[in-house]
């Protein structure tokens, strides 16, 4: 057999094949949901992944408000943001966080899975977190997938 016959093959941003994924988070634990909606928007599900290109799908959330965490971490957890300035670090619990919007929760908790970089930032653009069960991609045509257990 030639040793030329297989190639490894590169796919780039345009060669990708994107598409749309519809996740329901209701009743599922925050760091099991996030972690497997940011191994989606990295492409890891996909054969044909590609670590430093953006191939993977556009991730649509529903039912944010719904989703749990387990033990005490509503109140115990803090986040820790600084503003920059003399004083300003700042940090409050998921439940406050929550009460803000809750979209937020599940932004935050994939963010964090993401690569720290301009690519890591692209992908995360392809996020879509609704709190409710309507979201506006239906002219998308996106395909429900199940979260595995």
């Amino acid at each position: 057999m030639d040793h030329l016959s297989y190639k490894t093959l590169s796919v780039n941003k345009a060669a990708a094949d994107k598409g749309w994924v519809v996740i329901d988070a209701g009743d599922s634990t925050l760091g099991r949901v996030a972690s497997q909606i940011a191994m989606i928007l990295r492409g890891k599900t996909k054969p044909s992944f590609t670590p430093n290109a953006d191939c993977g799908d556009n991730v649509i959330v529903i039912n944010s408000d719904k989703v749990r965490m387990t033990g005490k971490k509503w109140d115990k957890k803090t986040f820790v943001t600084h503003t920059g300035y003399p004083g300003g670090q700042k940090t409050f619990t998921p439940r406050e966080l929550k009460a803000k919007s809750s979209t937020l929760l599940v932004e935050r908790a994939v963010r964090g899975m993401l690569p720290k970089s301009r690519l890591g930032r692209e992908q995360f653009r392809n996020l879509y977190v609704y709190p409710g069960v309507e979201h506006p991609h239906e002219a998308q045509q996106p395909v429900t997938v199940k979260l595995t257990k």
